[in-house]
């Protein structure tokens, strides 16, 4: 007979009080330690000594509040704060000194002013060689000329100006969109609020993956590391303590106040609690192609002056071809097309911190998710629960107290309820919920038994904190009779692992052999393949003879909708693999419920163990028949990225943990949740998911792949105008015939739903391929024969007149809309489209024709612009020319689709 365990009796929910599971030593228990006496209490007159001279050298010089708080004890902090440590500032209070020190904001560096902005438009290459023929115009007293000029100078800075303004403004409205949250104690309750609203004198609770809300004076930390890279360059995290420090000079640099916590650093392992010391400021933290433009402009103009043509003439036709052929507007329009697809994204639940990775979903081949918080709610449940006592397994899902199975209410029942109680460190307070998801389920299991909080009976003495490594959690407790027992619970390996006995009754414990083992993990996969987390539950004396008790299973149900969102994935040719730190049975259930798999043999499945045993070569050679891998951790998702990317593949991550970090910053794109997510997780990815959905990714590719079609749509329509424009001018002048267009005419020339069916595109694969320069040639050469037409049919003779003009001006913008419309899918037709199914597209080409009306009709620009007013049949005779363009193209869309067709009727026969 092995020795027995004691019992304490079980707390009643009448009799139990509200339980902190981070306990305060009293006054009594704290101390300063001295670093150079090894840790060893210094006496009071030491202490007094070590004071005085920091109070004599601090008078010197102005100290932060964090250097002064790193020389004061937990006491005399707590004094000068005037706070409490278990109940915090009162809310009154709180407001008090909320609008005393105001909110706790950075104040942001003096912004750049309008005006300034605006000026800042001039230093634009092509604003300035405008600029230059405004002055040479006013020289040779051209004034007409140069008024017309500087006129176009401003509608195109006006535009740029306002568009860059509207972009930056809705940029810096989507980093308001995850606002950053921390726990606080206020009147004795704790409670989540935003950081922007902590005083001096709060108290706050921080742990592994927060971002510190503020410098805070730590009063409690257990193996507590945090990242100050940002802050001391340091890149290993820094261990952290509460001990004042014992200097006799207020020179400490930051590295050193290891009892200080810094704003904006980043917690990376532990916890702690604090005294906030420090808020607000009062804290310590296309060129190839324009070379090519810009060359055959400098060749017109030479042999246009070696042919006798006024130089000054051919100097304003350059300059206006420069501005004409020259497209850039395309990285306004890049810019602004990536700015509203994030836009568009933040309103779908995705906020992307930068603006290139939208465009690179287009890309992406793999996705790598989480299967916990991304594919399931995130909401663990108990459901069945497992007593080696009773050898039985109890079905509780969905049941309430007055149905609850009697077998519930064994013993060793509430010895696991008591284990997944003590080794917790959630909480409930006032029905909401604080800490992981499976702490919580564990505390939920215990209200539902009846069984409220037993830690205030067990005093927490030490902790040997989860990671994902070792996957398991214990603490050491002392009983009412002042004897230590420790508490253990995690993944079957490394609890199974330490345990010698398991429980019968309070005085019958039975040896663990290794066929009970087996028997139990037999039992244990059982439950596992059924889709649900098994967490084994044991107690001890000592870490390595501990005494299993059972195990308690827990169901994370799919989210709702994710089974579609992944199927519409995977048939864009994107792959969805699956990584979990759950079972081999967990995950092949919850994979083929979602799809992911169909069926499970060989290749489909890899543990984590087994990836340790490839070299980098056999995992890269392996990793894309794998779908699913199971018993991961953190340093398994780096080497399963790598070995992706090495086959040349294109992988987004997603991720929530801090030791997902380094996943997610050497994925093609981190993506974090919103919800769920640490801090940390947040910080390294390029987006976060703000509901924690697989569908808002599904949305996010969608995006990325229409934004990539849309520039390369815009660029089809600018480049051909640019092109025919380009040719236009060149035939006119090495044929030696007047120029069709003058100079001030040149100045202003200026998401399909089916897209998710498209593959991932190839990341290599240049935006301007063979395809697009056969398109761009097709419709540039039909817009220059388009106008040559008409040139030559206005002509009078041989003589070119305003009405000459007038006509080539105003039949070269129609093509420029017919283009356009063209232009707005590489595929489909403009009539399948919907000729108005884009509003924006309709205000732009309306604004064109006002604007080109204007040209031709209005007196005071007809004298700028050299043009006279056309008839009705005017008009009505371009535009039958001009809409060649869009009829050329319609019947490349078809000719495309037929070839299309036959070779999917020819795969289909195959």
């Amino acid at each position: 007979m092995t020795e027995s365990i004691p019992l304490v009796p079980v707390i009643s929910v009448a009799s139990n009080p509200t339980y902190d599971p981070f306990p305060i030593k009293s006054k009594n228990d704290i101390y300063s330690v001295d670093p150079k006496k090894d840790g060893k209490l210094i006496n009071d007159d030491n202490r007094k000594n070590n004071e005085d001279n920091v109070e004599n050298s601090t008078k010197k010089k102005k100290v932060s509040p964090s250097l002064h708080a790193s020389l004061r004890t937990i006491e005399q902090v707590v004094t000068e704060q005037n706070t409490d440590l278990e109940k915090g500032l009162t809310v009154q209070e709180a407001d008090f000194r909320l609008k005393l020190n105001g909110p706790n904001l950075l104040e942001p560096e003096d912004e750049e002013t309008l005006i300034g902005k605006f000026i800042e438009q001039f230093k634009d290459p092509l604003i300035m060689l405008l600029l230059g023929s405004a002055t040479i115009s006013i020289l040779m007293g051209q004034f007409s000329d140069a008024l017309s000029i500087l006129l176009a100078i401003l509608i195109v800075l006006t535009v740029a100006f306002v568009q860059e303004y509207r972009s930056e403004k809705s940029l810096e409205a989507l980093n308001q969109l995850v606002p950053n949250y921390c726990h606080v104690i206020r009147h004795g309750q704790l409670s989540s609020m935003l950081g922007n609203d902590l005083v001096p004198g709060d108290i706050v609770r921080f742990s592994i993956g927060d971002r510190i809300p503020a410098d805070v004076r730590i009063t409690t930390a257990v193996d507590l590391e945090i990242d100050e890279s940002s802050l001391t360059g340091e890149t290993k995290p820094c261990l952290k303590n509460t001990e004042a420090i014992s200097r006799d000079t207020p020179e400490i640099n930051l590295a050193e106040r290891k009892n200080i916590a810094f704003m904006g650093t980043l917690v990376r392992n532990g916890y702690g609690i604090g005294i906030v010391i420090g808020t607000g400021k009062n804290t310590e933290f296309g060129k190839q192609l324009s070379a090519f433009s810009i060359g055959i402009i400098l060749v017109i103009i030479l042999i246009g002056i070696i042919q006798g043509k006024n130089w000054l003439e051919m100097f304003n036709v350059g300059v206006s071809l420069a501005v004409a052929a020259i497209p850039e507007g395309l990285p306004v329009c890049v810019t602004v097309t990536l700015a509203l697809g994030v836009l568009k994204m933040a309103k779908k639940n995705a906020i992307v911190k930068k603006l290139p990775a939208v465009e690179s979903l287009g890309s992406v081949n793999v996705i790598c998710v989480d299967k916990t918080g991304t594919l399931t709610m995130n909401k663990m449940t108990v459901t069945k629960v497992y007593t080696a006592a009773q050898d039985e397994l109890i079905d509780i899902e969905g049941k309430s107290y007055e149905n609850l199975p009697q077998s519930i209410f064994h013993p060793a029942v509430k010895i696991l309820s008591r284990i997944g109680n003590l080794c917790n460190n959630a909480h409930i307070s006032n029905g909401e919920h604080l800490g992981q998801p499976t702490e919580v389920a564990l505390l939920e299991f215990g209200n539902l038994l009846n069984i409220r909080d037993e830690r205030p009976v067990y005093p927490r003495i030490s902790e040997n904190a989860f990671n994902f490594e070792t996957k398991w959690m214990s603490v050491t407790c002392k009983t009412e009779m002042d004897k230590e027992i420790i508490f253990a619970k995690g993944a079957s390996e490394p609890i199974m692992s330490r345990c010698t006995t398991f429980y019968v009754s309070e005085d019958n414990l039975q040896p663990l052999t290794e066929d009970y083992k087996n028997k139990i993990n037999s039992i244990a996969q059982q439950i596992a393949s059924q889709g649900l987390r098994v967490l084994f539950m044991a107690m001890g004396s000592s870490i390595n003879e501990l005494t299993l008790v059972g195990f308690i299973a827990m169901y994370d149900p799919p989210r709702i909708g994710v089974g579609n969102a992944i199927n519409t994935v995977m048939d864009s040719g994107v792959k969805i693999v699956m990584i979990t730190g759950d079972s081999e049975g967990t995950a092949i259930s919850i994979a083929q419920k979602l799809n992911i798999m169909d069926s499970v043999g060989t290749g489909y499945y890899m543990s984590g163990s087994e990836i340790d045993g490839l070299s980098e070569d056999e995992l890269r050679r392996v990793v894309p028949t794998i779908s699913i891998f199971y018993r991961t951790t953190p340093k398994h998702k780096m080497a399963i990225v790598k070995a992706l990317q090495a086959n040349d593949l294109v992988v987004a991550m997603t991720g929530d943990g801090v030791n997902d970090a380094p996943a997610l910053r050497l994925a093609d794109i981190g993506i974090s949740m919103g919800k769920s997510g640490t801090d940390v997780s947040k910080e390294a990815a390029d987006m976060i998911l703000v509901n924690d959905e697989f569908s808002t990714i599904c949305n996010a590719i969608e995006e990325g792949k229409g934004i990539f079609y849309n520039i390369q749509n815009f660029l089809c329509f600018q480049l051909s105008t640019c092109i025919a424009a380009l040719a236009l001018v060149a035939l006119s002048t090495l044929l030696n015939l007047p120029n069709p267009l003058n100079a001030m005419q040149f100045y202003i020339l200026s998401v399909d739903k089916d897209v998710m069916k498209q593959p991932p595109r190839n990341k290599h694969d240049s935006i301007i391929d063979r395809k697009f320069l056969y398109k761009v040639s097709l419709s540039s050469f039909v817009v220059l024969c388009s106008t040559l037409h008409i040139f030559h049919h206005s002509m009078d003779g041989n003589q070119i007149t305003a009405y000459t003009n007038t006509m080539t001006f105003t039949g070269f913008v129609f093509c420029d809309i017919f283009n356009s419309l063209a232009c707005r899918s590489s595929k489909k037709s403009i009539f399948k489209i919907g000729l108005f199914s884009n509003q924006a597209f309709i205000w732009a080409a309306g604004l064109s024709l006002l604007g080109t009306f204007a040209v031709v009709y209005i007196p005071f620009f007809q004298q700028i612009f050299q043009t006279e007013p056309l008839t009705l049949h005017d008009l009505l005779h371009l535009t039958c020319i001009a809409c060649g363009v869009l009829v050329f193209d319609e019947v490349r869309k078809f000719v495309i689709s037929i070839r299309e067709q036959k070779h999917i009727k020819e795969y289909e026969l195959v």
